[in-house]
């Protein structure tokens, strides 16, 4: 009986040790309630959060895993490569889980594995290399990239040791119908560009106009400069016509194709010429058949003073030869006969002399 009234003592003793605790923890709760309303809201969210991690800390919860390429969707680019080197270029004009894959056949240098590792734009992409065994006669290399914004594009290389290399050109797709020759038109008049995609290129979700300012590019807006421009976007093409053309329009004018993941450019000359300019080569080629004709003249004009001198000479030279050849003859044999006529008077002379004496 003792026994069992020390037992009903420890148990209206625990009961009450019981109801005590009880109470103390109504108490602390409440309590806490009414620290926590009393509280300002940043801090009730910060409590909250704590409370939060922890309690998954304590139950061993996990949060779900983050698709490190979102939800774009997925494609694959394979090249087999069987010499040294080679460049693949892939247009990408959206947001892309791209999965690049090298196939490097061995050229018979005997190696069991060789270090395979990725670039980007010439650096190093860091924890990308990796020992690749030999299966079949090929090292296989592969890794996805998220294509997700306009940085994301560039040159991406798989290099199999110092042996092989394979590059891919990422880049948006490119503009077709480029024009090499400017376009030209006159001072005051109205001239159309166009630029247009090709056939198999996606179509762009807006297109651009630039003007070259200095080296940058001052974008056109035809609304607040409805006077000088109008821009006209059809799908795959555009045009923007300049009125009331002026020799500072002799630029460069860019046209810029807008896809979700970056813009592609191109480029046309505007040159612009008075009415006069057509009729420069006009009076060039006068001013040459001028300078030709006159040259002739002057040259044919020589050649007849030449001649007419040649005429002259000749005629004097013809007036004074039958003289000198009639005046010589006589004087000749008059020399020749004088000096014995003369001697034989002498000795006549002389003769008669010596008879007289």
């Amino acid at each position: 009986m003792q026994q069992e009234s020390e037992d009903e003592d420890e148990d209206e003793g625990g009961g009450r040790k019981g109801e005590l605790l009880h109470s103390a923890r109504r108490d602390a709760q409440n309590n806490i309630i009414i620290i926590v309303t009393m509280m300002p809201a940043s801090w009730m969210l910060l409590l909250l959060a704590c409370c939060g991690r922890g309690n998954a800390k304590t139950v061993g919860q996990t949060l779900p895993p983050v698709d490190p390429g979102g939800h774009f969707p997925s494609d694959v680019r394979s090249v087999l490569l069987k010499g040294k080197s080679h460049t693949d270029k892939i247009e990408v004009s959206g947001a892309v889980n791209l999965t690049l894959q090298c196939n490097w056949t061995d050229d018979g240098n005997g190696a069991d594995n060789v270090t395979g590792y990725w670039r980007k734009d010439g650096q190093d992409i860091a924890n990308s290399h990796v020992t690749l065994q030999l299966d079949n006669q090929q090292f296989q290399l592969q890794r996805m990239f998220i294509i997700k914004d306009e940085e994301s594009l560039g040159r991406y290389s798989c290099l199999f040791g110092k042996e092989a290399k394979v590059d891919f050109i990422l880049a948006v797709p490119h503009i077709g119908d480029v024009r090499d020759k400017p376009v030209v038109s006159y001072a005051g008049d109205s001239v159309v560009l166009v630029c247009k995609m090709d056939d198999n290129k996606p179509k762009p979700k807006t297109w651009l106009w630039f003007r070259a300012n200095g080296t940058d590019k001052e974008q056109i807006d035809s609304v607040a400069e409805p006077q000088k421009y109008q821009i006209k976007n059809d799908g795959k093409a555009t045009k923007l016509q300049v009125y009331n053309l002026t020799m500072d329009d002799s630029v460069l004018f860019y046209c810029g194709a807008v896809f979700a993941i970056g813009t592609a450019f191109s480029h046309l000359e505007l040159k612009v010429i008075t009415i006069y300019e057509p009729l420069k080569p006009f009076v060039a080629i006068v001013l040459e058949v001028l300078v030709l004709v006159a040259a002739i003249l002057l040259f044919e004009r020589s050649q007849s003073k030449k001649s007419q001198a040649q005429e002259a000479s000749g005629n004097e030279v013809a007036n004074t030869e039958p003289p000198t050849t009639t005046n010589v003859e006589p004087l000749t044999t008059t020399t020749a006969t004088t000096p014995s006529g003369e001697s034989n008077g002498l000795e006549e002379n002389t003769s008669a002399r010596q008879r007289k004496a």
